[in-house]
Formats: C-alpha cells, structure tokens, sequence
C-alpha cells in the first residue's frame, strides 16, 4: 500500500513537472478536458437549476389541477381553424359544474386579460398581471399573505371593488406605508386593498404573484359581459387526492358535453388541461437539453482526451531513458503502468477542476445578477471530478501500456 502511495506522489510531482515545464504545450492539451467538462456541468447545473425553480413555482399546486378552455396547453390534433371556432367556456358551466361534479375538492372561475397599470395618488406601477378570479382560487393556488387576507365568497359573488397586491406591486405603489385600506386605481375604477402577498421571487413562467393584482372575476363581469374578446375564461378543477383522473375526466367530459347540448358526434370543443401533462412536457424538453448538452460535450471531452493521450506519448518519449533506468533497478511493469495512469488521471482532473471551477464563478454571478439561483449541486461537482478521471484512464492506458512494455536495455540505448 506504501508502495501505490509512494507512486501515487511521484506521479502528482511528474504531473505537476510537465505542467511547469511545458506550459503551453500542456494547457493546449488539458484545454479540451476543461471545455468538455465545463459544457457538460454547465448545462446539468443550469438543467437542475431550472427543475428546481420549477418544482418551487408549481410546489403550491396540485398535479391533477385542471384548466377546463377552448385553448390547449400542448400540441393538438385538431387544426387551428377547428379550435378557433371552439366557444369560451361560461360562467353558467362552471356554477353548473361546481354543483354536479362529483370529487372536486375546489372549483375556480378565472379570466387571462391584457396587463395593465395601477395608480395611487401620484404612484403608478406599469404592466402589472391582473387576476380576476373567484375567490376559491386562495385553496387552489395556496396563497401566502404578508398583510390582509384574500376576499371572501361574498365579496366575489357581489364583484365587490377590493383588490389583493403582490409584494412588489405594494412596495412600489406605497413604498414601505401600510397598503390595507387604501384606495387605488385600475380599469379607471377605486378598488380597496385588503390583502398584500408574500415575496415569491421571480416566476420561471412569466408572471410571478410579487407582480400581480387579484380582483373579484365578478367586477370584470360586470364591467364587460361574459363575451368580451379581451377575456379569456377558464374553469380551474382541483379533484379530490386519489381521485381516478381517467374516470374524472371521463365525467367532466360528459357533463359539460351534456350542458351544451352537443351531439354523439360531435368533437369536444373544449380541452381538459392537466397541469401533470404540462409539467411532463416540461421534464421532456429538461431530458432534451440534457441530451443536447451531453452530446455537445462529448466532442470536446473527446478532443481533450486527445490532448491528455498526446501528452503522455510524448512524457513517455521523453522519459524512455528513466523507464529503462526504474525497470534495471528492478521496477515491474505494473509499477511503469500505474505509474504513467496515475499521471494521465491526474492531468485530466485537473484540467475538470479548471472547468467546474469556472461553473462555480459563473454560478455565483449569474445568482447575484439575476432573480434566479444557479446551483452547483455536490452531485454534478463529483460527476464532473469522475468524468475527468475516466478521460484520463481512458486516454493514458495506451501510452502506459506501452511504457511498461519497454525493454530496458533499449529504453537507456535510446533515451542516451
């Protein structure tokens, strides 16, 4: 065991030797290594960054959380005519579904608008998302509250004129005062505060809740129809935990089929959007740029173990004399052999190191430059530490095999 140690410190010193030595010519070679294991932690890092922040955004929201729209959310086999022709879900289906549905643990009225600005006194806060909603949306989306509270079932029926802030909406608008109370301004009409959220951080899909305003649907009903092209409706579902998606699918289809009064066949005009399809074409495009990111390093990685094989022939050419001289002396094969892996190993890790290091200062920049933490997790740190090994394992078991195969009569000849 003293023996492999031993070696394993006189194989560090060559490494090192070589590097002091031959700057260039080494830097060149290990550069490849650097790139490779740069591109692949890079791209895992930021993969695992964006998984991460996504899990956080929807952690507040069930799976099986449905959106019931004329619109879907992924690739559709019917032509984008046919759906255009699609009618808008009503304010009638969802009171009528809300009522018949069996297994729903809360149901939501919902319109998508155009953004929007809010005034107070001389403050305004620009291109603001505005949320009218029912008010069991707190149940569905799982709000948390700074100050105040959301508004209550009375005051959503009614489309009572009270409004819940995001945390950077408040911030801007007030500046630090205390918002419940206060009148502010949207849509030309006074809405009171009664609630402001708690900071969330920014949104990987858009809109993030600091960025937001919730108002009763009922007022926008109020103020426009119900067939107003500026509205987009939607019907929120969250099942009950458990609940068999296919069959509650299956009745949801049914019903609101019936409701309409549509024939046998006729195609649905409507789609069942489920947040677990939306999050699995997420995770499909996150195992797409996974793979992209392999493959684009690979290259590099295969360049680099070039560069690493490269290096050893040429210490081995040039050592040919000391070889010869370690095996007169009675050194074995094995010895010569592990001698120059280790060597090829430790060149290659250090070339890793140089590009995780990399990762790790573009991490800490892009966290503090941006409202988005990058992570380097210890897992992609060891991955990328064990790819380097294996490169230069890969790349040195050549030029090692054939250092330990020469004979050492001809070894001190030639290298004189």
């Amino acid at each position: 065991m003293l023996v492999y140690l031993r070696l394993l410190k006189e194989s560090f010193g060559f490494a090192l030797n070589a590097l002091r030595n031959n700057k260039l010519r080494t830097l060149l070679s290990l550069l490849g290594v650097t790139i490779g294991i740069f591109s692949i932690i890079a791209v895992l890092a930021a993969v695992d960054s964006l998984d991460r922040k996504i899990k956080k955004d929807l952690s507040s929201l069930d799976k099986n959380t449905i959106y019931l729209m004329r619109f879907s959310f992924g690739p559709s086999e019917i032509p984008q005519w046919k759906r255009e022709q699609f009618p808008n879900v009503k304010y009638d289906e969802y009171e009528y579904l809300k009522g018949s549905m069996n297994d729903v643990n809360q149901m939501a009225f919902q319109f998508f608008v155009n953004r929007e600005s809010v005034k107070y006194q001389s403050a305004t806060v620009s291109d603001i998302n505005v949320v009218p909603v029912s008010h069991e949306f707190i149940e569905i989306e799982g709000l948390e509250f700074d100050q105040g509270r959301f508004y209550n079932e009375s005051e959503s029926n009614s489309g009572s004129a009270v409004i819940v802030l995001g945390n950077e909406i408040a911030s801007g608008l007030f500046e630090g005062a205390n918002p419940i109370g206060k009148n502010i301004r949207l849509y030309g009409q006074r809405f009171t505060v009664i609630g402001v959220l708690k900071k969330q951080g920014a949104g990987i899909f858009g809109d993030s809740n600091d960025t937001s305003v919730f108002i009763p649907v009922n007022f926008l009903r109020r103020m426009y129809g119900d067939n107003n092209d500026a509205l987009t409706p939607v019907i929120l579902i969250k099942p009950e935990k458990g609940v068999d998606m296919d069959a509650f699918k299956a009745e949801l289809t049914q019903k609101l089929r019936n409701f309409r009064g549509m024939k046998t066949y006729e195609i649905d005009n409507f789609f069942i959007n489920v947040l677990s399809g939306f999050t699995d074409l997420i995770d499909g495009i996150v195992g797409q740029m996974n793979v992209v990111g392999w493959i684009i390093s690979g290259f590099s990685l295969l360049v680099g173990g070039f560069g690493i094989a490269n290096i050893m022939f040429v210490s081995v050419k040039e050592r040919t004399n000391l070889i010869g001289i370690q095996k007169s002396l009675g050194a074995k094969d094995r010895f010569i052999l592990f001698q120059f892996l280790f060597e090829a190993v430790i060149l290659s890790v250090i070339g890793g190191a140089v590009g995780l290091f990399l990762v790790w200062i573009i991490s800490i920049v892009l966290t503090k430059a941006m409202d988005f933490e990058f992570v380097l997790s210890m897992g992609n740190v060891f991955l990328g530490t064990g790819l380097a090994a294996m490169i230069g394992l890969i790349s040195g078991i050549l030029p090692a095999i054939t250092a330990s195969k020469l004979d050492p009569v001809e070894a001190i000849r030639t290298g004189m």
